[in-house]
């Protein structure tokens, strides 16, 4: 979303400068004057202006953002005024650019501004369900209610977040260490015992020359050797540009080994919340499975959910939809069913969410423990190589000096 530059005039008659970001010039007039102040200027950055102002203003984390919801709700339904929470808020955040703009906010609602208006107009830091919801809560009369669902809907992505990044650090660092281990063998040690072979002009047996040859290239070549992941890697992106590519890179993922378990269910556990966040904020089911597609990264979950959004519209129910494609399991299409004849949709999409968080969870321990043996294996085998290589034309040497003596 892009970003522009604003000077503006309070009530006092001080000039205020500041960088919101926004899509058209009108609504983020609106939001300057709903705080307040009377707009002088609108400038729109240009993208590098933006991308430097994004790095020098600091980054609000999603923790940050749940830490808020959690501490809002609790003091609104504590009795405290919501200016007075604001105000509070602020003064404890360590955050100095959230700070700010908890300030910002706290303004815009002395003035007269409701709480959805005041946040709508930090969209770069509040993402758009959080603006929904309040909204939601302010025309319900249950505000407090509807921050600890934010609360609560931003745990579980952050949950998922960090599931998934535990089943793949674990096994990059593996992969990445037991190289490493093999590249020092094969370019350090490997060529100093070489020389020394040399030296002694020993007749080498087949599998030391074998040996000795993998580790010459890999000290003559190691630079290409290390770029070769790294050039794969942006191959896989340029490729990915290109949707019928994408579309087949992304149901790959759904069908590899251990792959599909991360992917699968990280797909389901993206789709089941979201879904239950959107139907609390009252939208409409169509805009729903729009947003629910955006999210899921994968292109082929994406024409899934989008497929089902158009059977839907059409007059199948959700359940009856979903069964059609493949990207969504039995247990969760009869989950739905059952939500939709109790009407308790929502409710069913919660226990989904978890589920799945869990499962990746359980995932994530699981593939630590079946790398491990295959690690062993894979070192043992390496080194087993190495020393028969290296003890073959020692053992020889000895024997020959045994036999002169």
């Amino acid at each position: 979303m892009p970003y522009f530059r604003y000077r503006a005039v309070d009530e006092m008659g001080r000039v205020v400068k500041g960088v919101v970001e926004g899509t058209e010039v009108s609504a983020i007039e609106s939001s300057i004057r709903g705080a307040g102040l009377y707009p002088i200027q609108i400038r729109r950055l240009s993208p590098w202006m933006a991308r430097t102002k994004a790095l020098l203003r600091g980054r609000v984390k999603r923790k940050d953002i749940i830490e808020f919801s959690n501490n809002l709700s609790v003091m609104l339904r504590a009795g405290i005024p919501l200016l007075t929470a604001l105000q509070d808020i602020a003064s404890t955040t360590e955050n100095k650019y959230f700070r700010e703009k908890i300030v910002a906010i706290s303004k815009m609602v002395q003035m007269g501004a409701t709480l959805s208006e005041a946040v709508e107009a930090h969209r770069d830091v509040f993402p758009d369900i959080f603006i929904r919801l309040v909204r939601v809560g302010e025309e319900t009369g249950r505000l407090d209610q509807s921050l600890k669902d934010i609360s609560e809907h931003l745990q579980r992505i952050e949950s998922l977040a960090s599931a998934v990044k535990r089943s793949l650090i674990y096994p990059i660092f593996t992969i990445v260490a037991t190289l490493s281990a093999m590249i020092f063998w094969l370019v350090y040690v490997l060529p100093k015992l070489a020389n020394l072979f040399r030296e002694l002009n020993l007749a080498l047996p087949l599998l030391t020359r074998v040996i000795m040859g993998v580790s010459e290239f890999t000290k003559n070549n190691w630079l290409w050797i290390l770029s070769v992941p790294v050039g794969l890697f942006v191959l896989y992106k340029l490729l990915k540009r290109n949707r019928r590519l994408r579309l087949r890179f992304d149901r790959a993922k759904l069908k590899l080994p251990l792959i599909k378990l991360i992917v699968h269910n990280k797909i389901l556990a993206i789709f089941s919340e979201q879904m239950r966040i959107l139907l609390v904020a009252g939208i409409g089911i169509d805009r729903v499975f729009e947003i629910v597609s955006e999210v899921l990264g994968n292109e082929y979950a994406k024409e899934a959910v989008l497929a089902v959004r158009d059977d839907v519209m059409a007059g199948d129910t959700i359940s009856e939809a979903l069964r059609r494609h493949d990207v969504f399991p039995l247990m969760l299409v009869r989950m739905v069913h059952v939500g939709e004849q109790t009407g308790a949709l929502d409710e069913q999409f919660s226990f989904l969410s978890e589920y799945f968080i869990n499962r990746l969870e359980d995932i994530s321990q699981k593939i630590g423990k079946l790398l491990e043996p295959i690690v062993i294996v894979i070192l043992g085998l390496f080194f087993i190589l190495v020393i028969l290589g290296l003890l073959i034309p020692v053992y020889d040497l000895v024997s020959k000096i045994g036999m002169g003596g």
